[in-house]
């Protein structure tokens, strides 16, 4: 009985942190794709524009420190005057930032 009710608990567990994958994806889908890429790569219009960096690189990947991207995403990102990034701090909590960012490592190739 103790073993169902371990294997029981074990994949609720395993539902919620799936679907807090799937809600950090949704979020970056949703908030950072217009501008970044469902991939990660930066190749759209506004991407271009703005000249953000490519998440798949793992040399961007290490340069962005957990800590500077939850600033980035919470503050956003203003550079010689010119806003680059939208703050998100209003429309994120610091665990849907914390699940954006481990979804953003996934692009690391």
């Amino acid at each position: 009985m103790k073993l169902i009710t371990t294997l029981a608990i074990g994949a609720a567990i395993l539902a919620v942190g799936s679907l807090k994958a799937e809600d950090a994806q949704a979020n970056f889908n949703k908030l950072c794709a217009p501008c970044h890429g469902k991939d990660g790569s930066g190749d759209t219009k506004m991407g271009k524009k703005v000249g953000v960096k490519d998440y798949r690189d793992p040399k961007v990947q290490a340069e962005l420190t957990d800590e500077k991207a939850m600033k980035q995403i919470k503050e956003g990102l203003t550079e010689n005057g010119k806003e680059r990034m939208k703050p998100f701090k209003d429309k994120l909590t610091d665990d849907e930032i914390k699940a954006l960012i481990a979804y953003i490592r996934t692009f690391k190739k």
